[in-house]
Parts: C-alpha cells; sequence; structure tokens
C-alpha cells in the first residue's frame, strides 16, 4: 500500500514507518519538524516537511490511507495553553480530513490517548467507559475520536483510534538503525528518570506523593514501543468504511512512578536519587487499558510485556 504517516519523524510515528517499510508498504513522511527529526525518517520512507493542514497537495499524489500521529502531546502544557492544542490537534486534524475527502483517501488510523477517559471509574479501562477528560490534551484528543466518529457515518470513512498511555523502550529495525524517544522537552518518566542514570541531571521529580494509590504516586500502564507500532499495522488492515473503532492499547497492568524509578536503578545500577515535587495540573491518578476488544478482534498482544525489558531496552539505546 501507499501510506501517508503524519509527525512521522516523531518516537511513535518512525517506528511505525520503519516497520511500514519493512512490511513492504511505500511510505511518505509528513512532518513540520517542530518537535519531531529529520534523522529519525526511516531510510526509504520519502520526507514532506510541512504542517498537516497543508497535506492537500502531497495527498493528491494518491494514497490508500493515513497513519495520523502529527499532535501537540504535553499536558501540562496543554493547561497552561488551551488554545495551541485544540487548534493543532483538533484544527489541523479537520484540515487533514477534509484534504482526505477530497484526494479520495478514505482510511486512517489515529493516535489516540488514554487520556481520553480522564479519570477512570475502574481498571483496567474499557473502551466503553466514560471519557471525561480532565486537561486539554486529552479533550482535543477526543474530539478527534468524535469527528472521526461522524466522518466515517457520513462520508464512508474507515477509521481505527488506538487510544494508549505511557510509551517507552526503543526500536532496532531490521537493517540495524536503531528508533528512540527523544524530545527537547522531555515530559516522561522513563526517559527523564535514565537522564539521572546518565548524569544530565541530578534527580528525578515526582510529580505528587499522595494520590490515592498503594504508595501515593501516580500509576501508568506502559506499553514497548515496538508492540504499539505493530498494533497500527492491524488496524490499518482493520480499516472498513463507514466505521470508526477504538481499540485501547497496554499490558493491562500499572506500575507507580516509584516502581518505575526502581526498575530504573535495577536496570541501569544507578542510586538515581529522587525528589518529591506538587502535583502536576490534570494527571488521574491511575490510568490502566484494557487491551482485551483488540486482542479479540485484530490478535494483538504485547510481545515486550516486562516493564524490565522496556526499561533494558530504552537503557540499551541510549549507551549505544
Amino acid at each position: 500500500m501507499k501510506l501517508l504517516v503524519t509527525g512521522g519523524a516523531g518516537y511513535i510515528g518512525s517506528v511505525v514507518a520503519a516497520q511500514l517499510l519493512e512490511a513492504g508498504h511505500e511510505v511518505t513522511v509528513l512532518d513540520d519538524l517542530s518537535t519531531g527529526h529529520a534523522d529519525a525518517v526511516p531510510p526509504g520512507a520519502r520526507f514532506e516537511r510541512c504542517s498537516i493542514t497543508e497535506a492537500g497537495p502531497v495527498l493528491e499524489r494518491g494514497f490508500d490511507a493515513v497513519l495520523h500521529f502529527a499532535a501537540k502531546s504535553l499536558v501540562g502544557e496543554s493547561v497552561a495553553d488551551p488554545a495551541k492544542y485544540w487548534h493543532s490537534n483538533l484544527g489541523g486534524t479537520l484540515a487533514l480530513l477534509d484534504a482526505m475527502r477530497r484526494a479520495g483517501v478514505d482510511r486512517i488510523v489515529f493516535s489516540s490517548t488514554a487520556a481520553t477517559y480522564g479519570e477512570p471509574e475502574r481498571c483496567p479501562i474499557e473502551e466503553t467507559d466514560p471519557t471525561r477528560p480532565t486537561n486539554p490534551y486529552g479533550a482535543s484528543k477526543l474530539a478527534i475520536d468524535t469527528a472521526l466518529t461522524t466522518f466515517a457515518g457520513l462520508y464512508g470513512l474507515g477509521a481505527v483510534s488506538l487510544r494508549y498511555f505511557n510509551v517507552a523502550g526503543a526500536y532496532t529495525a531490521a537493517d540495524g538503525r536503531v528508533y528512540r524517544e527523544r524530545h527537547d522537552t522531555e515530559t516522561h518518566l522513563i526517559p527523564n528518570v535514565l537522564a539521572v542514570a546518565r548524569g544530565e541531571r541530578p534527580s528525578v521529580r515526582i510529580f505528587g506523593d499522595d494520590y490515592p494509590t498503594p504508595d501515593g504516586t501516580c500509576v501508568r500502564d506502559y506499553i514497548h514501543v515496538a508492540d504499539l507500532a505493530r498494533a497500527h499495522l492491524l488496524a490499518l488492515d482493520a480499516c472498513t468504511p463507514g466505521r470508526h473503532a477504538i481499540y485501547n492499547l497496554g499490558n493491562g497492568s500499572g506500575f507507580s512512578v516509584k516502581e518505575v524509578i526502581e526498575v530504573c536503578r535495577a536496570v541501569t545500577g544507578h542510586p538515581i536519587p529522587a525528589e518529591v515535587a506538587p502535583r502536576r495540573p490534570g494527571d488521574p491518578a491511575i490510568l490502566v487499558a484494557s487491551s482485551e476488544r483488540i486482542r479479540r478482534d485484530l490478535g494483538w498482544s504485547p510481545e515486550h510485556p516486562s516493564l524490565k525489558q522496556i526499561v533494558a531496552d530504552a537503557w540499551a539505546a541510549l549507551a549505544g
């Protein structure tokens, strides 16, 4: 298939693009490099540097489907500057969907988030559970999901949304190239903890230790980036005209911030000092996803469910 990967110069998008190429697809990466890296675009992929609001001329070349990763994704920033998130995430995606309609591209796999659920009533979270996002980032992603449902019903779009929360680890492609997480403003826990082990920062901050969890710190479901990417390839085959399917992605078990730090200490052999800081606005206490639906419908299951393996792969990529 001929595929367009928006945000394909970013962490997850680049891994998906690499796996698509390995599967024999023709891939074009579209990214404005506002947060991505040009050298993350896999060899063999065509690269178009532009915004998703400017995707029309690219789509007119003819594509079978779009895999959409381009988005602003910092929870704290979304609380401080919500207009930026509504404009970039929702506005940009609506422009992309309109361009797809004009070009006759009728399939899309969307990188959504478990942040659409907000504070869950139960865990693991199922796709039928209420969606009450606690921050503009999650709200903007939920609005996109709503738009996809509408476009599927009215225009025959085939769409699949994949909702996941914490992604980590690194992916080594068939050619030996390693794709790892690297953000200019890093807010994700595992890379920040490993940065302490590398001597790049003195300590890691724990944002709140008074949550209603066993050790007082937030609990999250972690998924290996290679497993996550593989789910996108399966979702691509599951795009059905006139239907919008939503799937959660996760290991089904949660780890607290303190537990993650302990695993990082074990993997790196570094003491990794930690200090408690105030809570971040909009952070739910627990987010753990049930992946039973995608396991049942698409046959997906994580091949790297161990948190220790996820951390070890991320650490090895940094060391390499």
